[in-house]
């Protein structure tokens, strides 16, 4: 009886240590094998290195030009000076000052991609700890469809998985390289074969459910909590890039008009800021503003001071593109959650083109009134069409519910 039992312990206890499912489930022999010529270099944290559902295995196995290091955060942070870091080397890591990989031309995209994996609070610490990553280039990638990492629970709708992270910032970087379908088909292997072995009532129900919305990776702050959303939109001084040492490209813009609002509220914020040089007459009326106006700007400084007072700790702030949201750190500002609507999916695809071509192809009325300047022209715009997504969602949703 007992060598019985022994025997088919020892069976599920059976691991492959490729994949490091068992041995029954290995799906190795699905995993390609990909001539990627952007080097990767994997950051893992080292809670991360013996989860049963690790991605980052996955993608060192298929790439051919990628290196996976994993240590205790001091550790790593001691031996940073020895890592493999390029001249044209990149960070993957959403920040205020990151930059949309899909936006840029080809020569400026990294050589070399720094991907750290773990939690997204396993992310934060070893950022934090590792000053060495803090001074990489930062970019980030705009989510095109909802992650498919069933088995783990995401921090947000829009995070993805390392392996997902990964195939689509080297698709972007290079899509002629063949076999990133062929690995995104390893992990759904990987994935389906756990919810086989969970069995039809597993407790992912409620994120399945989610994923047969309209907008399937709308952010749930949007509307359980709508008093702590603020929208909002700047205009900034013309912009002039320049580069660094590494060959980052650096953008001076400044605010010197910034326009919120709490939709739930009603409560606006507007502030004009002085701006290092006066401007042309012909960007004063591209935004459609009076250089007279401009006489009761206020300092830089000053206006970081107001923005303190209006946000609130918990709140969350919305801008149609990345590029609005920087100009925040450009004033020395730190960001609250930010949400860009241009990211979220509506019937399966996220918005091409200006918000305004966007709510034309959707049916949306722009704000029209030709008393407003720009700036609030596109702030009412940017919220007209944060209601529609969120009627969309809330009317689908309720639909599901019953």
């Amino acid at each position: 009886m007992s060598a019985s039992f022994d025997a088919h312990a020892d069976s599920h206890r059976q691991r492959c240590y490729g994949c490091f499912r068992p041995r029954r489930l290995c799906f190795c022999h699905a995993i390609p094998k990909i001539d990627n010529a952007t080097e990767v270099l994997i950051l893992q944290h080292m809670r991360e290195r013996f989860h049963p559902f690790n991605t980052a295995r996955i993608v060192r196995r298929a790439l051919r030009n990628a290196t996976l290091l994993v240590d205790h955060n001091q550790r790593m942070s001691a031996a940073a000076n020895e890592f493999p870091f390029g001249s044209q080397a990149g960070i993957l890591y959403p920040s205020a000052d990151a930059r949309v990989l899909s936006e840029l031309p080809p020569e400026q995209h990294p050589r070399q991609l720094v991907v750290i994996d773990g939690t997204w609070h396993h992310a934060k610490t070893l950022m934090r700890d590792i000053p060495r990553l803090q001074r990489l280039p930062r970019y980030c990638l705009v989510p095109q469809q909802p992650s498919r990492y069933r088995i783990r629970r995401e921090p947000t709708e829009t995070a993805l998985s390392t392996i997902e992270a990964t195939v689509q910032a080297l698709r972007t970087i290079e899509p002629q390289t063949a076999g990133w379908d062929d690995l995104l088909q390893a992990f759904d292997t990987m994935v389906d074969q756990q919810l086989a072995e969970m069995g039809p009532n597993n407790h992912l129900r409620r994120n399945t459910r989610r994923r047969s919305l309209t907008n399937p990776n709308f952010p749930r702050v949007l509307t359980a909590e709508p008093q702590r959303v603020i929208v909002a939109y700047g205009e900034s001084t013309p912009q002039h890039r320049s580069e660094t040492a590494s060959g980052a490209a650096v953008s001076d813009r400044k605010p010197i008009l910034w326009t919120a609002q709490r939709p739930a509220t009603g409560e606006r914020f507007r502030c004009l800021i002085q701006p290092p040089t006066p401007l042309s007459p012909t960007v004063l009326q591209h935004m459609q503003l009076d250089a007279a106006q401009f006489d009761a700007a206020v300092s830089l400084d000053a206006f970081a001071d107001a923005w303190r007072e209006f946000v609130r700790e918990g709140d969350t702030l919305v801008v149609y593109h990345m590029s609005t949201a920087r100009l925040l750190t450009a004033a020395g500002l730190t960001l609250p959650r930010c949400i860009t609507l241009k990211s979220i999916q509506f019937n399966g695809s996220r918005p091409r083109g200006t918000l305004e071509e966007v709510m034309q192809s959707m049916n949306i009325a722009a704000e029209q009134d030709p008393e407003l300047c720009r700036a609030a022209r596109r702030l009412q715009n940017a919220i007209r069409y944060l209601d529609y997504l969120r009627s969309e969602n809330i009317a689908e949703d309720q639909s599901l519910s019953h």
